[in-house]
């Protein structure tokens, strides 16, 4: 695995830190919060509603995978878990993706404040590179993800 396709994007394996038969985890390049991560189908498909049903099985099985150690890792004690499904939901990419955000009590002023986040991070500044994390910083937690879940 090089290379993964997320909706108009390639992801590149160094970013990515769980890998099934249908899914992948990966870090986010613009985090909400830190420790937001995205899972997602193998198969780029743009809305919930296409998944076919192992694929919806294997997709929700790695996220619960994913929020389980993204909580302990960082220190969590609630997740916000959320699908932006189709244009006027959020959703910018065309490629399903589950959003995986550990939340502690304070990390907003108002807590579905987190909701208008996600509806304008990746609208913001979309094409500036600069106030994206950088490959470096992606890959480095990635792969502490990656042997967090090797090492329970």
């Amino acid at each position: 695995m090089s290379t993964l396709r997320f909706g108009q994007h390639l992801i590149k394996a160094s970013n990515v830190f769980l890998q099934t038969e249908l899914s992948f985890a990966m870090v986010n390049r613009k985090p909400v919060v830190p420790g937001h991560m995205l899972v997602c189908p193998l198969r780029p498909v743009e809305r919930f509603r296409d998944l076919q049903p192992n694929e919806v099985a294997d997709l929700f099985c790695s996220t619960q995978r994913v929020a389980n150690l993204v909580e302990k890792h960082f220190n969590a004690t609630s997740l916000t878990i959320a699908i932006q499904d189709g244009p006027e939901a959020g959703q910018t990419v065309k490629h399903v993706h589950v959003h995986v955000l550990p939340r502690k009590a304070g990390d907003f002023e108002r807590n579905d404040s987190v909701y208008d986040e996600l509806q304008k991070h990746d609208q913001e500044d979309e094409e500036i590179p600069s106030k994206w994390r950088s490959e470096e910083e992606m890959a480095a937690e990635a792969s502490i993800m990656r042997k967090q879940l090797e090492n329970p």
